[in-house]
């Protein structure tokens, strides 16, 4: 079995994207890798560490990566289980539209300052959306490229989106919390057990994660468990054991967490994104 396999899910003038599944074999860093066009990328199962000459950056479902033209990068995957995500190219002119100046290199290819970006729940709901619709063929090309560039702008937008903002030993620190978190999302962590994962202590850890995630550590884990929730929305049947799965107390618990982020119940949004 290749260890990457990419699915084309939608092409057209302003839109390219592609479903992009990694086996994480590589568990040291890749060689260095090359983007051929600007792409933003949104991680929505497992987790990988994407490497950018001295800056590294964690990618699992609560960030969106950009992967700038031309740019040279190394992935690498500290823990078990590969990655999935949804490679999101806009046409030049489009993007140039949507990303605000401030967050744009100056050159002549459009590129972007920071490595990525925190999402909120509203931004994953669209991106499993558009990944399970186009994997079943239930949306047209108009719908997939409206909500795209929603997805975009939502990621992009000052108050929907996050830029962690940080010394490098403060980010690293805060990376290892989420390599800990994202190597078992059923399990019911502890303080005492993340914080003697990371070497701190845990007042110093949870003030570091607030300050540079801007949401507490245990709401961050919970974002986490519901984004793998929106993954496995397609397969599950019994939305209680989904719950359970991912250690949710119950399925009331579950739903109600769901609710709360994405605006509506599981089985609401399976019916959105008709997969029932």
């Amino acid at each position: 079995m290749p260890q990457i396999s990419t699915a084309l899910l939608l092409k057209t003038k302003i839109v390219t994207i592609r479903d992009i599944v990694c086996s994480g074999e590589c568990r040291h860093k890749s060689g260095e890798e090359y983007a051929h066009r600007t792409s933003l990328v949104y991680p929505y199962r497992g987790v990988f560490m994407r490497h950018v000459g001295c800056n590294d950056a964690v990618a699992e479902a609560n960030q969106m990566l950009f992967f700038n033209a031309g740019q040279g990068y190394r992935i690498s995957h500290p823990v078990e289980g590969g990655d999935a995500c949804i490679d999101l190219a806009i046409d030049e002119s489009v993007l140039a539209e949507l990303a605000p100046k401030e967050q744009v290199q100056a050159g002549e290819l459009l590129s972007f300052r920071r490595q990525r970006r925190r999402i909120d729940p509203r931004a994953q709901a669209l991106v499993a959306l558009l990944r399970h619709g186009l994997h079943r063929k239930a949306a047209e090309p108009l719908e997939a490229e409206t909500l795209a560039l929603t997805l975009v702008r939502r990621s992009l937008g000052e108050r929907t989106s996050h830029a962690a903002g940080a010394s490098a030993g403060r980010q690293k620190l805060v990376d290892r919390a989420k390599l800990v978190l994202s190597s078992d999302l059923a399990r019911r962590w502890t303080l005492a057990e993340i914080s003697n994962e990371v070497g701190v202590s845990p007042v110093y850890l949870t003030q570091v994660f607030q300050q540079v995630e801007a949401t507490p550590l245990y709401r961050y884990q919970l974002r986490l468990r519901l984004a793998r929730a929106l993954d496995l929305l397609g397969i599950y049947e019994d939305l209680t054991a989904l719950g359970l799965d991912l250690g949710f107390s119950s399925h009331s618990h579950f739903s109600a967490s769901f609710k709360q982020a994405f605006g509506q119940t599981p089985a609401e949004f399976q019916r959105l994104a008709r997969l029932r």
